[in-house]
């Protein structure tokens, strides 16, 4: 063994201690074995760890000791934490209102660990690279931190946002990352739950979102592609992505300026309309959906900015979702079912988009369905939470082994924060006479005359060098061997059509031959 291993065995084994020395404190062990049948791991587990008897901590509610729990193991339990809280379709709703409290506060790393890391990437000193770069960064978090510089004269002068990779943070991450692994085993074989809310793949999905936000340049790509999208809109401003100064640990964008969407009072000092930024999000929100099939996935307060003229700015691009046509079609079709109450056309585009299985008894979902939306259509419109009726129909859904796409769930996670901002700008908002008209918009798009215009232009390129090889591509077919082949099996035919022939001609002459004896 190395020395390098050793340590990092070392390191390991501290940090498993930790968590063991969290968990007890906090009764995470508690929440896992209560499920287990016999209750004896429960009772040997209270035995283990008698001083825990009367702890003022194992009297506040589950969700409550979880989320402090995971805040005092560290940025990246954190993270896991927060992700989780996206998962409302495996989690109780205590403990998926809990978690999405969870803050991502991380002290800033050292300045000289930024410009050593920014030296590394450019070859050369900051200094040489921009013409002026703040050592104080504005914001800090567990993955990276930024800070803001100025490109040279020479590279445009542009205002710009550095994104850096916090140092270390892979290995960081690889640590934690193997003993959730280790954890999610364990929990699934323990709790009577466990293979339900699947916690190993569960864990994978979160290793998958590390490793994306660790990669700056995939990051820089969801901006990018954003900023295409949204290009000239009088709605969203996404920042421009300065490819020449990125790489896998270091993000260069634009700089924006405006007021956090959660400093109501601030916008409206500023003039800024309320209720038609509030309107706004809602399209915004649904052109990413049902326009592009791409939508940022992380739109909490924090990520988004309003300028003076009320337009949307839109920061920290590590999550996003994407939707197949497929998606968009079920999701349109469902919304629009929705709105039209015909649980009977939900039911059925389940079953249609194959998320539901063929043999699944279309009048038993329809009644499930129905007495998940029914309570909420008895309110008034802006009464209605949108994103809680997708989470009560996913919860619905599992009953009827329906398969929850990890997109859609994004896409409710998203659609619930959207919904929450909106309502924080105009207590009046109702999201769903909001949405309906671009719903009815889109799907006429899709389905109607202009939908067939758009899919033959799009056909065109491939039918125009298709055409003109065609009565080429017909003679080949038929004059080549398998005409050979063809005539052999119309020659067997033919050849079988003369023995019956022949069968009913020697019958019509034996029946002749009884008559004249007859006569």
């Amino acid at each position: 063994m190395t020395f390098a291993s050793f340590d990092s065995s070392i390191m390991h084994l501290f940090r498993f201690f930790k968590i063991v020395r969290i968990a007890s404190r906090f009764g995470l062990d508690q929440m896992i074995l209560e499920h287990e049948p016999s209750g004896r791991l429960m009772r040997l587990a209270n035995a283990c760890q008698f001083w825990r008897t009367g702890s003022g901590q194992l009297l506040a509610p589950r969700a409550e000791r979880l989320r402090l729990a995971l805040e005092a193991l560290g940025p990246i339990f954190v993270k896991f934490g927060q992700i989780l809280s996206t998962r409302r379709d495996l989690l109780p709703p205590d403990i998926a209102d809990e978690l999405a409290k969870l803050q991502d506060r991380v002290p800033p790393f050292p300045s000289a660990q930024a410009l050593a890391e920014l030296e590394r990437v450019y070859g050369k000193p900051v200094d040489e690279v921009f013409a002026s770069f703040d050592r104080d960064p504005v914001a800090s978090a567990s993955i990276a931190q930024v800070h803001f510089a100025v490109l040279r004269e020479e590279d445009g002068g542009h205002e710009v946002a550095v994104k850096i990779l916090r140092p270390g943070v892979k290995q960081f991450i690889e640590h934690d990352i193997g003993l959730l692994q280790v954890g999610a085993a364990l929990l699934e074989k323990l709790w009577s739950d466990g293979k339900r809310l699947k916690p190993r793949a569960v864990v994978a999905e979160f290793e998958k979102y590390l490793h994306d936000e660790i990669d700056l340049m995939r990051e820089a790509s969801n901006c990018s592609l954003l900023h295409r999208n949204f290009k000239d809109s009088p709605l969203l401003l996404v920042p421009e992505v300065y490819w020449d100064w990125c790489d896998h640990s270091v993000m260069v964008m634009e700089r924006m300026h405006g007021t956090p969407i959660g400093q109501i009072d601030a916008l409206r000092e500023q003039g800024v309309d309320l209720k038609a930024l509030s309107r706004n999000g809602v399209e915004i929100f649904f052109t990413q959906v049902f326009r592009d099939g791409f939508f940022h996935a992380d739109m909490h307060p924090g990520n988004i900015f309003v300028t003076p003229d009320g337009k949307y700015v839109a920061l920290d691009f590590g999550i996003v979702g994407t939707l197949t046509d497929n998606d968009k079609h079920y999701l349109a079709q469902n919304f629009l079912a929705f709105f039209r109450r015909d649980y009977k056309r939900v039911a059925e585009a389940h079953v249609e988009s194959g998320w539901a299985p063929a043999d699944t008894r279309i009048d038993e979902f329809e009644a499930a369905i129905r007495s998940v939306c029914e309570p909420f259509f008895d309110r008034p419109l802006k009464e209605i939470s949108f994103g809680r009726v997708l989470l009560r129909l996913f919860q619905t859904s599992r009953r009827f082994n329906v398969d929850v796409q990890p997109q859609l769930v994004l896409l409710q996670k998203t659609l619930l924060n959207i919904e929450g901002l909106g309502r924080q700008l105009d207590p009046d908002l109702d999201l769903w006479k909001t949405a309906l008209p671009f719903l009815e918009r889109w799907m006429s798009e899709q389905i109607g005359w202009r939908g067939l215009i758009r899919n033959l232009q799009h056909e065109a390129p491939q039918w125009a060098a298709l055409l003109p090889a065609l009565p080429r591509l017909v003679h080949q077919s038929l004059t080549r061997d398998d005409g050979a082949a063809l005539r052999a099996q119309l020659a067997v035919m033919q050849a079988e059509q003369a023995r019956h022939s022949r069968y009913l001609f020697v019958i019509a002459l034996a029946l002749i031959g009884i008559a004249l004896l007859l006569i």
